[in-house]
């Protein structure tokens, strides 16, 4: 019941203020806490995951505070969006609430401190629960040469990540989401599994390589990107990034440029979650991300076809209990994929904290 009184006054500082501060914080004192003990892990990837329940990219960029987010109770934390050299990012004001909405917008651009001292960071951590990577190229970097940046990144990080995800969807950096067209991806894509193949050798072990894609694609193009995925020797498919749609959003014509996640997104990350699954079958997995903020919607995610979910807006609105109470209700149904609208309805889900105001 805390958390109420740390959003209100981190919400009366500058969105990327509150969100610098709230990472120190974890960074220097998130070590005291335990993590939730999950009763159902689960086996995917050939990893195994104490909870479904994870951080998404974008939330922990230079993997400052990886210790302290983990003993909030995450089963697993990416981190990222990676380059292989450190950026500043785009210009600020750069990440902007939408409390009405229950939304953030962000256009950071990739702001990280680099792939090498990223990977030398987290060498050092203690968190033991699953750690993934998301990896993209640098904004001066082509897009004609962008397979240089993310074969370099994934060089750099493959020894500390348990997996490692291509972000090819983010709209924040000129051109990117160019490369989820099949002429740009599957090039793209083909060479990262050769470098991943030449460099199980050198790490011991083969590491799993998943994509990260739009919510913003048509049903073709969904289509399109699952026959191009499953005819590849990927491990996962991460679904969604953020939307550059204005849809079910007060004043929308007011917004400016980038990226919008929370609850305007949860429709249409479900509805990618939903066709990806149809599309690749029941065994492939997938992690599904957005407008994730109770129980009842890390429940509805995994209706639609996700076989983990991660958080990030929700955790700001909504603070870390949600994290707990997602861990549970998913725990609930013991790890099955035969879910419904019925059953559902019937898992006693614990009493829902209100997360907005």
């Amino acid at each position: 019941m805390w958390y109420p009184v740390i959003r209100r006054a981190l919400f009366a500082l500058d969105s990327e203020r509150a969100h610098r501060l709230a990472l120190e914080a974890l960074r220097v004192t998130g070590r005291r806490g335990t993590s939730i003990r999950s009763t159902a892990p689960t086996d995917l990837m050939g990893l195994r995951f104490s909870n479904r329940v994870g951080l998404a990219a974008g939330f922990d960029k230079s993997a400052v505070a990886v210790d302290g987010l983990g003993a909030l109770g995450f089963g697993f934390i990416e981190v990222g969006t990676v380059t292989p050299r450190p950026q500043s990012g785009q210009p600020r004001p750069r990440l902007f609430r939408l409390p009405t909405s229950g939304a953030l917008l962000n256009r950071l651009g990739f702001p990280n401190d680099g792939a090498e001292v990223v990977a030398a960071r987290l060498r050092r951590r203690k968190f033991r629960g699953i750690l993934g990577i998301n990896i993209g190229k640098n904004a001066d970097t082509s897009i004609s040469r962008a397979v240089d940046d993310y074969v370099n990144c994934l060089r750099l990080v493959r020894g500390v990540a348990d997996y490692v995800v291509v972000n090819v969807s983010s709209p924040n950096t000129s051109a990117l989401r160019e490369l989820q067209a099949r002429e740009r991806l599957e090039p793209l894509l083909s060479a990262l599994l050769d470098e991943r193949t030449q460099g199980g050798t050198k790490i011991g072990r083969r590491l799993p390589l998943l994509v990260k894609i739009a919510p913003d694609l048509t049903s073709g193009e969904i289509g399109e990107l699952a026959t191009l995925i499953k005819a590849m020797p990927l491990d996962g498919v991460v679904a969604t990034n953020t939307t550059v749609s204005r849809a079910d959003i007060p004043d929308a014509d007011t917004l400016q440029s980038g990226g919008v996640s929370g609850t305007p997104l949860r429709a249409a990350a479900m509805r990618t979650v939903k066709a990806l699954r149809a599309c690749l079958g029941n065994a492939f997995p997938i992690i599904g991300v957005g407008g994730i903020d109770s129980p009842e919607s890390a429940m509805a995610m995994r209706i639609a076809g996700a076989d983990l979910v991660q958080l990030y807006t929700g955790l700001i609105y909504c603070g870390p209990s949600l994290i707990a109470r997602c861990v549970r209700a998913l725990e609930d149904v013991k790890g099955s994929r035969e879910l419904n609208t019925g059953t559902c309805a019937r898992i006693r889900l614990r009493r829902r904290i209100g997360c907005f105001p």
